[in-house]
């Protein structure tokens, strides 16, 4: 199935985007300032974690959230694996989406929509299969489908399953839908970790790479 831009996509989204980010900033400006003070205090600086990610087309941008993890390394100077790092705090981070809030900046500047799919690693691009990279054909989000369908407790092919159907199934209901359930999603604090890491193991591949249509 080709993917094509639908009316809503191609002219409203952008624009309901940008007024809710403005208007989120606005609002939340308290918030945003607390966090920062508390990440300040308790992690250290920088307060902002910034890390380049692929956005719509590929095009890597760089990606705005609040510290979670403190930069503890070993002997050698490699930093330590995420649970060491992951503080009480920056888990509370996590699972309330507070460390998220900062990706509002990145939805002003038109690298991101209020929902998509997740920005993922650079490192990811050449994995995925043909079907999977369709996920770059929209702008990435703060929220999407895959993450108030399981978050980081589905395994990665699921994830992108539900990615992919989304690009493909795009619309101001499927939104409103998703934007909705997300605050669910974080009152329960539903798939914060996979059953074996602290965040989510780090994707490998699929075991069939084949690039065949579904």
């Amino acid at each position: 199935m080709e993917y094509k831009r639908c009316f809503y996509e191609r002219y409203i989204k952008r624009l309901v985007d940008f007024i809710l980010a403005s208007t989120g900033i606005i609002i939340l400006s308290p918030i945003l300032l607390t966090v920062a003070f508390l990440v300040r205090i308790k992690l250290g600086a920088p307060v902002l974690y910034k890390q380049q990610r692929p956005g719509i087309n590929e095009k890597v941008f760089t990606i705005y959230k609040f510290r979670t993890m403190t930069d503890e390394r070993d002997i050698n100077g490699a930093l330590l694996p995420d649970e060491v790092r992951l503080t009480k705090f920056g888990k509370m981070l996590r699972s309330t989406s507070l460390d998220e809030l900062p990706e509002l900046i990145n939805i002003l500047k038109g690298d991101m929509a209020i929902v998509g799919p997740r920005p993922l690693l650079v490192q990811y691009l050449p994995l995925y299969n043909e079907v999977q990279r369709k996920r770059h054909n929209v702008r990435p989000g703060i929220t999407g489908y895959a993450q108030v369908n399981g978050r980081n407790s589905i395994s990665w092919e699921e994830k992108f399953d539900l990615d992919v159907y989304y690009v493909m199934n795009i619309s101001l209901l499927l939104d409103l839908k998703i934007f909705f359930k997300t605050f669910q999603a974080v009152f329960r604090r539903e798939g914060i970790s996979s059953d074996t890491s602290a965040t989510m193991e780090g994707f490998m591949g699929s075991p069939n790479r084949g690039d065949d249509e579904k």
